[in-house]
């Protein structure tokens, strides 16, 4: 199928597809005319990579996790053995992250709490 069904199918835009496809997460054929060619599993596939990111991994992440993922209805289940502890360090990189942006949102509430009660118009 062409990038226009493609993207019909899986409701991602022909500009992320090409992006996923940059990134090496999506391999089309190339037709002699220089169109993309997609299997029709890449719906599927377009399917995990958006559910990898909603998950909070990088590209980057997903084009090593990505053949050790597979769909179980609408559940994402890993199938190598070593993808475990991989995914277990990418959740506690994002708790990691989470607890620096609690941090930095402590930190503002403090200047915010420190301003007068009655502010003039900002100038």
């Amino acid at each position: 199928m062409r990038i226009g069904e493609l993207s019909r199918r899986s409701g991602v835009s022909h500009r992320l597809l090409r992006y996923y496809e940059e990134q090496g997460l999506l391999r089309p054929q190339r037709r002699p005319s220089g169109y993309r060619e997609y299997p029709t599993s890449d719906v599927a596939v377009v399917r995990r990579i958006r559910g990898l990111l909603a998950a909070g991994l990088s590209t980057a992440t997903i084009s090593s996790v990505l053949p050790c993922i597979r769909e179980d209805g609408e559940r994402l289940v890993p199938t190598c053995p070593d993808l475990i502890a991989q995914l277990r360090r990418e959740r506690d990189r994002i708790d990691q992250a989470i607890e620096d942006l609690s941090t930095s949102r402590r930190a503002l509430d403090t200047v915010i709490s420190a301003a007068p009660s009655t502010q003039g118009p900002a100038t």
